[in-house]
């Protein structure tokens, strides 16, 4: 009886109309409605727009040269990135500002102490980055999909030796499924050789997904220091010890071309569409922090391997094979279980 008279209860709007329980929960439900509509189209922008970057970042990579070789130089090409970054930052930055004002958290000066963190890095991003050229000398664009993949193995075991967290059971078997799917993708039948990808390029792969995997870590750890610390101001630090870093490259490795013939020398229409790709990337990455959750990373990951393959097909005439689609779908497998498979706080 009690509960009936409660629920025929009138309850009173913001407004000071009266309302029945029920137009009162019809409100609510519509509001929650509309709050779960706008959410999920958010998600869907979010996941259209990583899995859209993702896929086309090593076909960009092998779009952009020219009968098999780079006619520009890859290390511009690499600050060209990094500057463009620390501008989207610098914009994101400029916004806050303007809705936020200028707080403690949000301003770009620092101090010594903090910003001598960022070189580690910066440095190690950068090897990674130009490694990413290199590698296409050895693997297609498809085979680099999947083998990028190694840094959730990297990045797993670091956490554990650096930041100390516990893996579950669960997630040390996507490892060893993950390792699996690699191997079965690169299976090549049709030759002496049993894999596709030679030993140099597998030991690139490692060595990139070492050097993301400690990066990444540390990057965590430097955020965590300061978690109010405003994300786009410790961005613009990063990317400006990257820009620096990027620029002793130019000067050890192209500096005669670039004085000879000019900084963007050999830039094609790709070679930009491939700097605003590797761009917009880590932003995509952050909105999906933002909006969404590590199941929309992991189902873009799994859907970019596979158009990655598609297109590759047309553009590079890649065979897409059993063994291919085998490890393909082995690897999506374990990058879900890894995701899904995080130890459960303790209550």
């Amino acid at each position: 009886m009690e509960y009936r008279k409660v629920k025929d209860q009138d309850i009173e709007s913001p407004d000071g109309r009266s309302l029945s329980s029920t137009a009162a929960s019809s409100t609510l439900g519509d509001a929650g409605g509309l709050k779960g509509k706008h959410s999920w189209k958010q998600k869907s922008i979010v996941t259209v727009a990583l899995t859209l970057l993702t896929s086309s970042q090593a076909i960009l990579i092998v779009w952009s040269k020219r009968a098999g070789k780079y006619e520009y130089s890859v290390t511009t090409a690499n600050f060209s990135v990094e500057a463009l970054k620390c501008l989207l930052s610098l914009v994101a930055l400029y916004r806050t500002w303007n809705s936020q004002g200028v707080t403690e958290d949000n301003r770009l000066s620092t101090s010594l102490d903090e910003v001598s963190v960022y070189p580690i890095p910066a440095a190690l991003y950068m090897v990674k980055n130009l490694l990413q050229y290199y590698i296409f000398a050895y693997v297609d664009a498809p085979a680099y999909q999947i083998l990028k993949n190694l840094n959730i193995i990297s990045t797993g075991v670091l956490y554990r030796i650096i930041l100390k967290k516990k893996l579950s059971e669960i997630q040390w078997a996507a490892f060893i499924l993950l390792c699996a799917g690699c191997t079965t993708a690169q299976l090549n039948p049709s030759s002496d050789h049993v894999l596709q990808t030679p030993l140099q390029g597998w030991m690139m792969a490692i060595v990139m997904a070492l050097l993301s995997g400690f990066a990444g870590v540390y990057t965590e750890a430097i955020i965590k220091k300061r978690p109010s610390r405003n994300i786009n101001v410790q961005n613009f630090w990063l990317y400006i010890f990257g820009m620096i870093f990027n620029l002793v490259a130019i000067c050890v490795q192209d500096f005669d071309a670039v004085m000879n013939k000019g900084f963007f020398h050999g830039y094609s229409f790709i070679t930009f569409l491939m700097i605003l790709n590797h761009a917009l990337s880590g932003i995509a990455v952050s909105m999906v922090m933002k909006y969404a959750d590590n199941i929309v990373k992991v189902y873009s990951t799994s859907v970019a391997m596979l158009l990655t393959a598609i297109v590759s097909v047309f553009l590079f005439g890649f065979h897409l094979s059993l063994a291919f689609f085998l490890g393909s779908t082995v690897v999506s497998v374990s990058v879900y279980l890894h995701s899904v498979g995080k130890p459960q706080p303790q209550k």
